[in-house]
């Protein structure tokens, strides 16, 4: 009985915990170069102190028992899924800012229209594409309100040509009034410079 509870725990029990170890600590190490990359001086470090500290452990138990290549594989894999995890919780975050520029041949004063009267900043103007007269709209909106935006070009013109870039700081924008609930969630918090 005693050797089938040493296997279970040296070749399952072990691995799942390496496995999981590293799940944690690579989600949140996406998560906290998300953070830096937006400038959340607080937050990065603290998450970057918890990332270490599960690595190490799991790394000390592999350095244990370097013969036993469950814990390779449990690693590994517990890298893999952490990516994909880390890469979902990010999504579901959506901090930050993007530029959204949509270009479209169809006159723009439609979807300009319907942008301010949502609340968002609009900037646009004509220009000359290699196919003609064209209208260039930005906007700046939370990564929150990406699939609204969308929503929105589609209806207005399904072969819009648009893009978007990540926006690290935006200062005295025009946004959507924020509802009361969302008042009171105002994490992370980042102070301008």
């Amino acid at each position: 009985m005693l050797a089938a509870d040493s296997f279970l725990f040296t070749y399952v029990a072990i691995p799942a915990l390496i496995f999981l170890a590293r799940v944690a600590d690579v989600s949140i190490g996406t998560i906290r170069i998300v953070f830096v990359s937006k400038g959340l001086k607080i937050l990065a470090p603290m998450l970057g102190f918890f990332e270490i500290l599960i690595w190490l452990m799991a790394m000390s138990k592999i350095f244990e028992n370097l013969d036993n290549w469950f814990y390779f594989i449990a690693y590994a894999g517990g890298f893999a899924t952490g990516n994909y995890i880390g890469l979902k919780i990010e999504e579901r975050l959506a901090l930050g800012y993007v530029n959204i520029r949509i270009i479209t041949q169809k006159s723009g004063a439609d979807l300009i229209a319907k942008l301010a009267e949502k609340g968002y900043g609009v900037t646009y103007m004509n220009a000359h594409g290699s196919k003609g007269q064209v209208n260039v709209i930005y906007c700046v909106l939370k990564r929150k309100n990406i699939d609204d935006i969308t929503a929105m070009i589609k209806e207005f013109n399904p072969k819009a040509f648009y893009t978007m870039e990540d926006i690290r700081f935006a200062n005295s924008g025009v946004f959507p009034a924020r509802s009361m609930a969302q008042n009171y969630s105002s994490f992370p918090v980042r102070k301008g410079k």
